[in-house]
């Protein structure tokens, strides 16, 4: 019978896939069909979508997922790219395999083939061996690639099938970047100005200078460092400088992440081009300088990063620490405040007058929840200012002050300076020293509230510190109104999460002597491609609340100790960040693993 251009030809006495052959459109929808992952309705709708346009030069894979389709006998599968790549490498017997760019040393696999051959048979090589080369493929069934590349290499080809998107997006990116520090590399554009201050001074002959940060190479593996980065979710980019491979790695939900290797020299531009961007000295390399760069993620969303630079033994090392405005933009709850803590919370930070702090270690989320906080709290009528050191980000809502020690505007200066500016609400970036907490107390005493940080392990330890640094008890009892501190622990993937049982033991060594009911189950990690197979994925705040009430605050006395004032903050109902971290894992968000690695053991009652 005749078919027509609506219709998928019949593939009756003849394999489904013919080996030799890319893959063809009939072919994929014919196995689909036989399959029962498409109906022929469907199968007839792409097929005559594709007849008419003949433009059209999309993998056969990329169609089909295009059209967004439901799995024709499970209908809550979606017919995705992923999905229907695993589907053809199992007709093909080839493993699937997930590309993360991450994991592919760059250097290693866009030395194996070039960018034309690889463009011509659709691969990618993703893993370098001393005996084995890891090539991706999305045409399973065309390998005459193989005999002759294995040949060549003189190594054991291993074929992996991967999403003909992800090899299309890869190949530019490894062989653009590797090609821009080749490029840098052999660059003619040297200066003796942009010369690396290494400690070492080891001499290279022939070497004039350094590369320019001007050059087009280096713009271009700048460019493409940052959109890696924010594509990764990273909250900060190291660059730093070794003898002669320097590293670049990313911070990803509290780990760091090597994730590049590149010569000293392109480092040194690098960093050179974005002390520019960062409007910072490029020529003084002898002291840590800071700056900030805004710029725009992939999605079009504006982003601030903020910069630091150090000279070490071999160069100038940068971190940018980049924050996601969508972040201080949640609600409590999103950062992981409880229905109880919440409604502390608001409590301690809607009083008119009093000091609230938040103390923990460097990378605790301190700055977030203050930042959310302000935006909660600004209102027209309502006046708020911060004095900070660097300013973090850059809010239209606040009035903001940048420490500048260099001409004695430090952070008791600055204090001092917004008293005079009619304000309701003043955050301090940090309370680092006597000068600064005497002013934060004097603001507090003139009817202002201030919010302020301080790093100290735990919620009662504020009171002893504040101490420490010279405050009397009696103006303490006065002001302080709140002390919370908090952590960052790592959730659990939902994509790959599982159910698991759990003893008696491990949820005593979590909560202690805590009387927290045990779960009956809890969750554990699995490892899939969203969470790169660590099993976590994103991070939340774990939180220890002590208002100051009429009994802590008559507990504030000279002699008091640490020991004496946790003990009465649990009296008045204080929970230790185990227990905060405890309803967290008995909620399947974290691991007990997780909580003891971040959470240090807590004195119990």
């Amino acid at each position: 019978m005749a078919t027509t251009a609506d219709t998928v030809p019949p593939k009756k006495k003849r394999p489904r896939f013919e080996p030799g052959e890319r893959l063809e459109l009939d072919a994929v929808l014919a196995g689909l069909v036989a399959d029962g992952w498409m109906d022929q309705g469907d199968a007839n709708m792409i097929h005559g979508a594709a007849s008419q346009d003949t433009r059209v030069t999309l993998h056969p894979l990329v169609m089909v997922a295009n059209q967004k389709l439901q799995h024709a006998t499970e209908p809550q599968l979606p017919l995705t790219l992923e999905s229907l790549t695993r589907w053809i490498a199992e007709q093909a017997g080839l493993p699937y395999f997930h590309i993360d760019a991450m994991k592919v040393d760059v250097d290693k696999v866009t030395q194996i083939v070039s960018q034309a051959y690889a463009r011509q048979y659709r691969i990618l090589p993703v893993e370098v061996r001393e005996s084995v080369v890891v090539i991706a493929t999305s045409e399973p069934f065309d390998l005459s690639w193989m005999r002759d590349l294995s040949q060549i290499l003189k190594r054991d080809i291993k074929v992996v099938i991967s999403n003909p998107l992800d090899i299309n997006r890869y190949m530019l990116e490894f062989y653009g970047v590797s090609r821009s520090i080749r490029g840098a590399e052999d660059s003619k554009l040297r200066s003796e100005s942009e010369r690396v201050l290494n400690f070492e001074q080891l001499l290279e002959l022939g070497e004039a200078g350094q590369l320019s940060a001007d050059d087009q190479h280096v713009v271009h593996i700048v460019d493409w460092l940052l959109q890696f980065a924010f594509e990764q979710r990273a909250s900060d980019i190291h660059l730093e400088p070794r003898r002669e491979r320097s590293k670049v790695r990313f911070r990803i939900d509290g780990r760091l992440h090597e994730v590049y290797q590149m010569p000293t020299s392109v480092i040194a531009a690098v960093t050179s081009r974005i002390k520019i961007l960062g409007r910072m000295d490029v020529a003084e390399k002898r002291r840590p300088q800071d700056g900030r760069i805004k710029t725009r993620a992939p999605t079009g969303q504006e982003i601030e990063l903020r910069l630091s630079t150090m000279p070490t033994a071999f160069g100038e090392k940068c971190v940018m620490r980049i924050f996601d405005p969508d972040v201080v933009a949640r609600g409590f709850d999103k950062l992981g405040f409880s229905k109880r803590e919440v409604g502390i919370w608001r409590n301690l930070v809607e009083r008119p007058h009093g000091i609230v702090l938040l103390t923990g270690p460097t990378g605790s989320g301190k700055t977030t929840t203050l930042y959310s906080t302000l935006k909660y709290l600004a209102r027209p009528d309502i006046n708020v200012c911060t004095v900070e050191d660097p300013i973090e980000m850059v809010s239209p809502e606040l009035n903001q002050m940048q420490v500048q020690r260099t001409i004695g505007v430090d952070f008791a200066a600055g204090v001092r300076t917004l008293l005079r500016q009619d304000p309701d609400i003043i955050m301090v970036g940090e309370i680092r020293d006597l000068d600064t907490a005497q002013m934060a107390i004097q603001a507090s005493l003139t009817g202002h509230l201030v919010l302020s940080t301080l790093h100290t392990n735990d919620a009662p330890s504020a009171i002893i510190r504040l101490m420490d640094l010279g405050l009397p008890h009696y103006l303490l009892r006065g002001t302080l109104t709140g002390l919370v501190a908090q952590r960052l622990v790592r959730t659990l993937c939902p994509h790959c999460k599982k159910d698991s049982d759990i003893s008696e033991d491990r949820w005593a060594a979590l909560v202690q002597n805590w009387k927290i009911p045990r779960p009956q189950k809890i969750s554990t990690p699995g490892g899939c491609t969203e969470c790169r197979r660590t099993g976590y994925r994103g991070r939340t705040a774990i939180y220890e609340m002590l208002p100051i009430d009429e009994a802590v605050a008559d507990a504030i006395q000279p002699d008091i100790n640490h020991a004496a004032i946790t003990q009465l903050a649990y009296k008045r109902g204080m929970r230790p960040l185990r227990v905060s971290a405890a309803r967290k894992v008995a909620a399947g968000l974290t691991t007990i693993e997780e909580v003891m690695r971040v959470i240090p053991p807590s004195p119990v009652s």
